[in-house]
């Protein structure tokens, strides 16, 4: 069973910036990347990376975000910069694996104005 491990939230300014991590148990993971959530909205996601290296990125946060991972760890990173007001949200990270997807337990991220 795949077991993540999120780290890296916090809270920053405007024009700001913050790395999140991520680290799964077992190996051979597939897709990673990271969702986000905002206070009464719902979960979206935010940028995608596979195996291979190939990335997606929603609209709002390409150019200020970084989607990355190190396969020999099994970890994947998100480095956002140029940080919003309404970049503010729980953050969680996701890993794909046989077909099955799994959930970290959320970072909190916010930015101040």
């Amino acid at each position: 069973q795949v077991r993540l491990v999120e780290s890296g939230g916090g809270l920053v300014q405007a024009g700001g910036s913050l790395k999140l991590s991520c680290a799964a148990s077992g190996s051979s993971i597939d897709e990673m990347g990271w969702y986000h959530q905002a206070p009464g909205k719902q979960r979206e996601l935010v940028a995608f990376i596979t195996r291979a290296g190939g990335t997606n990125y929603v609209d709002y946060v390409r150019g200020r975000f970084t989607i990355s991972r190190d396969n020999a760890k099994n970890t994947v990173y998100l480095q956002m910069n140029s940080l919003k007001p309404e970049d503010t949200a729980v953050y969680y990270c996701y890993a794909q694996y046989l077909g099955k997807i799994t959930w970290g337990q959320g970072t909190q991220v916010t930015v101040s104005s």
